[in-house]
């Protein structure tokens, strides 16, 4: 708590997010903003976060290009509210409100990332997209169920790509940038183009990262293996039909290569396990129509495709046995929404959505010796859906001292896992879940608010038809699973001033059914035995607060503090894996529109508070995680076409590990980018 009591009397994460311009119907992906600080993931329409009912952390284009984040999970590192893990470094995986993978929504342009085998704690698949892509994030905690559906108890991260715009003239824009990190820790390259005419823009991006292994701090040195290679390349296009009339078309696709589990290598007598490939690729298209009618004054369609892939290849020591797995998903979606303003004061947002996921599984056992090879049943069950059906409803009344949001969604679903032994399954889950909020000024500067919510996450495919070694554990499936289920509520303040902008809240959350494992026979391959039921309660309460002071006009000093606490009701002991208390100081100095300096402390306490399950997690130590704090300076500097930005990391070269990452955290180093842009 010592860091946290000092750090208030810093200052907070800097989160001032200076965006361009834009209606107040636009679309989440097109929307061009009038404001600062303004978000749209928490209500899916342009609002102020100074009158948000609610927590969000927003990550502007200013701020990405400046700082020198390796991957779009690292760039979340030390933003307000937000815990970062990695069991492994082509890894990320965000605690938001003390809650981790399925229990917290990814998004890209408002289009669902989570799919039917989105795996529980930490996963990988923040790092399926490209830093490249991203021109914007926003992190709404505890909030979104009812806008987006399932998995938002914890809150909402929204990657949001390039926006586009349409020029009088023709324009070419080509940009590249190379990443350097030393001893051999990075060096990436990525170049694009962007193109506007009359009615008609594009960009398109590609990339190559070369990711080395990862170098830790005093006593740890190089971690072999860690290291691995990306490529990416995603295509965006913009056409306004008319003036009333556009259509947005985006592709993506990433692959990386050879991506080693660390922990594995290093503490479950592997001599190798590693994804080859790890590949996802979106794509979509989105027509939005504004109409100029009171009832449906924008109307938006989007159809989308996406599909990950993910190979595994393990073998342990001293076994002629190597165990290649194949995982894929292809999901689909159509959304359909209309804007009504039924007053100056009051819009209101209806839409519907589904979702089909089809998922294919197979494993391969290979005897390195002769060659032989065999088939067996893969992680989940081959040709396995999940198809979701959902209705929505948002209101936002807007006025100049008080702001009230409100929502309701009805969500249902299809689950169909076959299985060899007891035939076809089907499960009908659904869910009902709403939200009410508040913001009042109630003194010029300062805004009350309070919001209360109820989520849900429906059990998928990686809860129901699990077989084989997960993690540090061998799973049997259950078809039996209900949906987890959530209701928070939230208290707090937001002070905006010339100087000073600040915010502080405090939040309960109660968790019902939450989906946990039983210990189920002996072992199985030298690993326990689990399976899968909803048997616990819990809860989880907490403080945040993010402050930003504008000392004089070229100084300023930032922070941020987060503190949770979570205890399962059911068991009587910790909730598992909850993040230490944690926060970020930062001074920057901008003496010139063209040149921006900073030095910032990153920190965390020590996490005892242990659940059973984290003490025989071999990426926590049973005796906890010690505490730690990080140093960093960098720079940024514009002339003329160039962008150059360092940083010197970690500089007292502390030897540390995030609580629940299978990797220590990187020492002493020196980063750099350069960027160009004609």
């Amino acid at each position: 708590m010592r860091h946290f009591v000092s750090s208030l009397c810093v200052m907070l994460f800097l989160t001032n997010t200076a965006l361009g311009r834009a209606d107040s119907t636009a679309s989440v992906q097109d929307t061009i903003l009038f404001e600062k600080e303004v978000v749209v993931t928490a209500r899916r329409q342009a609002l102020s976060n100074f009158k948000l009912p609610a927590t969000a952390t927003l990550l502007d284009a200013d701020h990405l290009q400046q700082r020198v984040s390796r991957t779009v999970p690292e760039a979340l590192m030390g933003a307000a509210g937000v815990f970062i893990q990695k069991t492994n470094h082509g890894g990320g995986s965000p605690y938001l409100r003390g809650l981790i993978g399925q229990q917290t929504l990814m998004l890209v342009d408002g289009i669902r990332l989570n799919n039917a085998t989105f795996r529980s704690g930490p996963n990988q698949y923040l790092n399926t997209l490209d830093p490249a892509w991203m021109e914007r994030m926003e992190v709404v905690l505890s909030n979104g169920s009812a806008e987006y559906g399932s998995d938002a108890i914890g809150g909402v991260i929204n990657v949001l790509t390039h926006q586009l715009h349409t020029s009088n003239t023709v324009a070419w824009h080509p940009e590249a940038t190379f990443r350097w990190i030393c001893q051999g820790q990075e060096a990436s390259g990525q170049v694009a183009l962007t193109y506007s005419a009359p009615g008609v823009a594009l960009r398109m991006d590609g990339a190559y990262r070369h990711f080395g292994d990862l170098v830790g701090g005093k006593g740890i040195g190089k971690q072999i293996p860690t290291g691995y290679n990306q490529w990416s390349y995603a295509f965006k296009s913009l056409w306004q039909v008319n003036k009333r009339l556009r259509l947005t078309a985006l592709w993506q696709d990433l692959e990386q290569q050879n991506v080693p589990l660390y922990h594995r290598v290093k503490l479950d007598d592997f001599r190798f396990y590693f994804f080859q490939p790890q590949r996802r690729n979106l794509g979509y298209a989105r027509l939005s129509a504004n109409t100029g009618v009171k009832w449906w004054r924008h109307l938006e369609f989007t159809a989308s495709r996406q599909h990950s892939l993910e190979s595994r290849s393990s073998q342990r020591n001293n076994q002629n046995r190597r165990v290649d797995e194949t995982d894929q998903t292809t999901t689909y979606g159509l959304q359909a929404s209309v804007t009504s303003l039924l007053s100056r004061f009051w819009q209101m947002y209806t839409g519907a959505e589904w979702y089909a996921d089809a998922v294919r599984s197979k494993r391969q056992d290979i005897n390195t010796d002769t060659g032989a090879s065999s088939t067996r049943r893969g992680l989940y069950p081959d040709r396995s859906r999940m198809r979701s059906l959902a209705v929505y409803n948002l209101h936002t009344l807007n006025w100049q001292h008080l702001t009230l949001t409100s929502g309701l969604r009805y969500n249902a679903f299809v689950i169909t896992v076959p299985d060899e032994v007891i035939g076809t399954s089907t499960l009908k889950p659904s869910a009902l879940v709403g939200q009410l909020g508040a913001s009042w000024q109630f003194i010029k500067n300062t805004r009350l608010f309070a919001n209360a919510s109820t989520a849900f996450r429906t059990p998928n495919i990686d809860d129901l038809g699990t077989l084989g070694i997960v993690d540090f554990r061998y799973e049997l499936p259950n078809y039996n699973l209900q949906p987890e289920k959530s209701r928070s509520i939230e208290l707090g303040f937001k002070w905006r001033t010339e100087q000073l902008k600040a915010s502080f809240s405090g939040y309960y959350l109660e968790l019902d059914g939450l989906i946990g494992r039983i210990r189920r026979g002996d072992s199985i391959q030298g690993f326990p035995v689990f399976l899968k039921e909803n048997i616990t309660q819990a809860f989880i309460r907490g403080i945040e607060a993010q402050w930003e002071w504008q000392l004089l006009p070229q100084w300023m000093l930032a922070g941020n503090g987060t503190h949770t606490f979570g205890q399962n009701l059911t068991a009587r002991e910790p909730l598992r894996r909850i993040p230490p208390l944690h926060g970020r100081v930062l001074l920057q100095f901008i003496p010139t529109k063209n040149l921006g300096l900073r030095v910032e402390n990153q920190w965390a306490g020590a996490q005892r508070r242990l659940a059973a399950a984290d003490k025989t997690d071999n990426r926590i130590n049973p005796n906890g995680t010690p505490g730690w704090k990080v140093f960093h300076i960098g720079a940024w500097y514009q002339w003329r076409k160039f962008h150059l930005s360092a940083e010197f990391h970690n500089l007292l070269n502390e030897a540390y590990r995030i609580h629940g990452s299978g990797v220590d955290g990187i020492g002493r180093s020196m980063w750099a980018r350069i960027g160009i842009r004609w």
